[in-house]
């Protein structure tokens, strides 16, 4: 068969002078590099716009998807490498972070052998953590390799296990008449759970937010100062505006609101957005007040 995310803190105080500059040269790290390695099943991560999408949020992923793909034993379509042979041939390309969703043609009375020799040559590889996919036991043979998977993650510290066959298992519209092979919404609900558990890892990053949700109020006409704050995604952070701040008042990039307020008191609306360093963005809408 051919199945192959800085502390909430905003300070105000009445202190004259200009806000730091944003700090220039700082280097930035590149997103966690992430190896996928999966047969037909998880080829459909590929081919679906919003899965990829989903899978690739927060990390630089790689997806080595394939039909007919085996973990050892030759793979039943000639073209296709093995997982071994993935990892060998990906060198120091290959992630620190792997994620296996390969299995469904491989040989139950083997498989668990083939993970153990799937696991030696990902160690060999220096890969630090190893995510490894249940199968959805449509068929027999799959409840106990799905058992065999668990087997070797009790034995092996760094494999996490991610239980597709639990999580897909009231989905029936995630898959075609073979109960394996995906859908639309199944690609997206393999994407998601595999997203969620490199979150939880912290192999992928959450995206970024505006954590600031009030500010201090101001007074006429004194000195006003109070740091916007965000988190998540990937620093540095650059803000900007989106409308207008109240006369005689400034925002600068790393996120100060400096000035003073000229003399009249109301209550002033406006939004903030901050984006990361990898183009991400988001905004809020805050409140200021003037009495």
């Amino acid at each position: 068969m051919g199945v192959g995310s800085a502390a909430v803190v905003v300070a105000a105080a009445c202190l004259a002078g200009a806000a730091p500059a944003l700090s220039a040269g700082r280097a930035v790290e590149p997103p966690t590099r992430v190896t996928l390695i999966g047969d037909s099943v998880a080829v459909s991560l590929s081919g679906d716009d919003a899965a990829r999408a989903t899978v690739s949020h927060g990390v630089d992923i790689d997806l080595e998807v394939a039909a007919c793909r085996r973990l050892v034993d030759p793979s039943c379509a000639a073209k296709t490498p093995t997982t071994q042979e993935v990892i060998q041939s990906l060198g120091p390309g290959l992630g620190h972070d792997v994620v296996i969703a390969v299995g469904y043609n491989d040989n139950e009375d083997n498989y668990a052998a083939a993970i153990e020799t799937t696991l030696n040559a990902l160690k060999a590889a220096n890969v630090d953590h190893v995510f490894w996919l249940t199968l959805r036991a449509a068929r027999h043979p799959y409840v106990n390799m799905n058992d065999d998977i668990e087997a070797a993650a009790a034995k092996h510290p760094e494999v996490t296990v991610i239980d597709w066959n639990v999580y897909s298992r009231s989905h029936l519209d995630w898959f075609q008449d073979d109960g394996v092979h995906l859908l639309g919404g199944g690609a997206l609900g393999m994407a998601t759970l595999i997203h969620d558990k490199l979150l939880e890892a912290g192999v992928a990053l959450q995206s970024v937010i505006v954590k600031t949700r009030s500010l201090p109020d101001a007074r006429p006409a004194k000195p006003y100062r109070a740091q916007l704050q965000a988190s998540g995604g990937r620093a540095p952070y650059a803000w900007s505006l989106s409308g207008r701040l109240p006369p005689g008042l400034h925002l600068r990039p790393t996120g100060a609101l400096w000035g003073a307020v000229r003399p009249r008191p109301g209550r002033f609306t406006f939004a903030v957005k901050v984006k990361d360093s990898l183009g991400e963005t988001a905004t809020r809408t805050l409140v200021l007040r003037l009495r």
